[in-house]
């Protein structure tokens, strides 16, 4: 691409993060996607650049690893503290990963960010998402502010982007294939859809579901007043 095509897409990109940040209205951005989709990459860029955002600060039973500090990356938890917000329902959602530590999203990770105005984006399974509705249902701040991203990649491109990290073994290319394509099966149930194309493009298709989720909360708060 042209020097000078870079520096139109860097300036548009700009205007876009500018005016979204402009308006009053937080939101809660929910991403998933198949791995190798590039959500993790969105997320980051979208703190970096959009000031107003964070991400959720989840928690685990997992150690901290060195440089990792409680309550910036994670929140770190025993498991006897895990179980005990689990049982008094302080999480939104929950999971083990490989058997071994859980990890998970305290309601009051989001719900108090938001209420302070805060933007928030998190990058979570299809499962997780899943969670994240239900809580929603119940709890109107949520079900206002939050809206939920599916990154669409077809498995064929998947597959060309994981041999081209070269750091997956054949049979773990295939597990997450096989994961993949299960996930994609649950892109309908989300409010939206971004077909993976270029990471430029990607993240300009993220700014404007930022902007018109800022628009629903505006015209929901409205209503209600």
């Amino acid at each position: 691409m042209p020097a000078s095509a870079n520096t139109a897409n860097t300036a548009s990109t700009a205007a876009a993060v500018a005016a979204a940040s402009d308006a009053a209205a937080p939101v809660l951005l929910v991403i998933a996607g198949p791995a190798g989709s590039g959500k993790t990459t969105l997320c980051d860029r979208l703190v970096a650049e959009a000031p107003v955002f964070s991400r959720v600060v989840t928690t685990t039973t997992r150690e901290p690893r060195a440089g990792e500090v409680d309550g910036v990356h994670y929140h770190f938890l025993t498991p006897g503290q895990f179980d005990a917000k689990v049982a008094a329902g302080e999480f939104l959602e929950w999971a083990w990963v490989h058997q071994k530590n859980r990890y998970g999203t305290l309601a009051s990770s989001v719900l108090e960010p938001l209420a302070a105005g805060r933007s928030l984006v998190i990058n979570i399974d299809v499962q997780g998402v899943d969670n994240f509705r239900r809580a929603a249902a119940a709890d109107p701040l949520l079900a206002r502010h939050m809206a939920t991203v599916f990154i669409e990649v077809p498995p064929g491109v998947l597959r060309a982007r994981m041999l081209g990290r070269g750091q997956n073994t054949a049979e773990d290319m295939a597990r997450r294939l096989r994961t993949a394509e299960a996930e994609l099966r649950e892109a309908r149930k989300f409010d939206h859809r971004i077909k993976s194309t270029t990471r430029d493009a990607d993240f300009a298709a993220l700014l404007a579901i930022w902007r018109q989720t800022q628009k629903r909360v505006a015209e929901r708060a409205g209503r209600r007043r």
